[in-house]
């Protein structure tokens, strides 16, 4: 009986050292994998990948802060803002790599900031109807089709149209191609509005550049009147010796904001080309006072320039005393913009 019992415990107690060796190895190997994943090392390694993030995120937080001094350097990094997204999965794929804690802990700033700046735009937020349908366009003095163009125009749907850079040269083409679909028209220099509704009280807008570019016509809807203005500020310009060269465009916006402001009705629609984004805080004289279609009513960014592959939104349908139910851009045209478009409720 002994002999067994203790062949039997032997066998017990050689079963149960086979079994726990196993189970103590996997337990050894896991906290070695622990240690090496959430060691220090983890958090050493990464930290060009984490300050990058976190110099992203800082920027576009504080791009308000960014001074304009220097090269109109705030205007510039205002109009790229949203593109500072693309930073972010690039760094995601360097903090991967480098097995870095630091790094992915860092890339939560940029994102909170980026989707708390820019999220609301991917929300489809338009809808149907709409008492007025406008389309903005600058029609590009280099435009080979300016036919082709109106023909385009003409199928957007729109009530009114607002063009820039209306020329002696094209002006033709456009009065000819929409005077059927358009029966009242007025032109400033080198800006024009044609509309299925009456237009009257038009006037040209000083927006200090020496030569026409905005005009102000009353548009009488069947909803009623409503102020249309219709402008193109000045280009910017992107030099290394120089920057962001905006002084003459910021001037422009400035004036306009001014003539916007001094407007006695209270419907007012700006269409235009602005050469600037909403986020460009030189517009803002102009920006405070009305908002943006687009963003109101629209689906995404609405980028609209240059025509090929659209980077930034610079054509623009600002509103106030009616409401958007609609935003988009429409497709190219043979100019180097793309149109916008917006339907409102008077």
């Amino acid at each position: 009986m002994t002999h067994v019992d203790m062949a039997e415990t032997g066998r017990s107690s050689t079963g149960n050292t086979h079994a726990a060796a196993p189970a103590e190895s996997r337990a050894v190997y896991w906290r070695r994998r622990l240690r090496e994943g959430l060691g220090p090392g983890t958090w050493r390694r990464g930290l060009v990948v984490a300050a990058l993030a976190l110099l992203v995120g800082v920027v576009m937080m504080g791009h308000a802060a960014i001074p304009n001094r220097v090269g109109s350097l705030g205007s510039l990094v205002e109009t790229f803002l949203p593109w500072f997204g693309l930073a972010v999965p690039v760094l995601l794929v360097c903090a991967l790599w480098r097995r870095s804690l630091t790094a992915m802990c860092a890339l939560v700033l940029p994102v909170f900031v980026w989707f708390s700046l820019f999220g609301g735009l991917l929300t489809d937020k338009s809808g149907g109807g709409g008492d007025l349908t406008v389309v903005s366009h600058n029609v590009a003095e280099e435009n080979t089709d300016a036919a082709g163009t109106a023909r385009k125009l003409v199928e957007s749907g729109a009530d009114v149209l607002a063009l820039q850079e209306v020329t002696p040269d094209n002006r033709p083409a456009y009065e000819g191609g929409l005077a059927e679909a358009y029966p009242y028209h007025e032109v400033a220099g080198t800006v024009g509005v044609w509309s299925k509704y009456p237009l009257s009280d038009t006037r040209p807008v000083d927006i200090h550049m020496g030569w026409t570019r905005a005009l102000r016509t009353t548009v009488t809807t069947d909803g009623g009147r409503l102020a249309l203005y219709t402008a193109h500020l000045p280009s910017v310009r992107v030099k290394l010796d120089a920057g962001f060269t905006a002084n003459q465009r910021d001037a422009s916006a400035d004036a306009l904001g001014e003539a916007i402001k001094n407007e006695p009705i209270d419907r007012v629609l700006l269409l235009g080309d602005l050469n600037g984004t909403m986020n460009d805080r030189a517009l803002a004289n102009v920006t405070s006072q009305l908002r943006s279609a687009q963003g109101a009513a629209g689906s995404g960014f609405g980028f609209s320039w240059p025509a090929g592959f659209p980077m930034a939104r610079i054509d623009q349908i600002l509103l106030r005393g009616v409401q958007p139910v609609s935003s988009d851009v429409l497709g190219e045209t043979g100019s180097d913009h793309r149109p916008v478009r917006a339907s409102v409720d008077l």
